[in-house]
């Protein structure tokens, strides 16, 4: 997968640790997480999350929602990975993120010629994962 500089920043509801580290877990990389006592943040508790980084293969950004802010609620959007692996890693991807998710497109060939699927995470975010680079797969 392409490496790149987070282009997503994503709210969560007081998991974000758990949720930055899982999506390493998933995606490989380095996280970086910075909580709100080291940035000198007095409007949520000292272990929230203020800032998290995951560099990688997957780039992504997120805290903890403060409390002026929603958490992630994602209606008429997803995230996407087509074309940026080849397609074993993203069906293995795939798989991963739908661990304890919701599929809501099973990742298969379409009458086109791409691969891909669609699906909710545990956490909330959308994905659609695919190709139409890969046809041995």
């Amino acid at each position: 997968m392409s490496a790149g500089a987070p282009g997503v920043y994503l709210l969560f509801p007081g998991n974000a640790a758990e949720a930055l580290a899982y999506y390493r877990d998933v995606f490989g990389g380095e996280l970086e997480l910075h909580d709100y006592a080291a940035f000198g943040r007095t409007d949520g508790p000292g272990d929230a999350i203020a800032h998290g980084v995951l560099t990688g293969p997957v780039a992504l950004a997120g805290a903890d929602a403060g409390p002026d802010d929603d958490a992630v609620h994602m209606g008429g959007m997803f995230l996407s990975l087509l074309g940026t692996a080849p397609v074993a890693e993203l069906a293995r991807c795939f798989a991963a993120l739908a661990a304890e998710g919701r599929i809501i497109e099973p990742f298969v060939r379409r009458p086109w010629g791409a691969i891909d699927g669609q699906l909710v995470d545990r956490y909330g975010v959308r994905w659609l994962i695919g190709s139409e680079d890969d046809p041995a797969a």
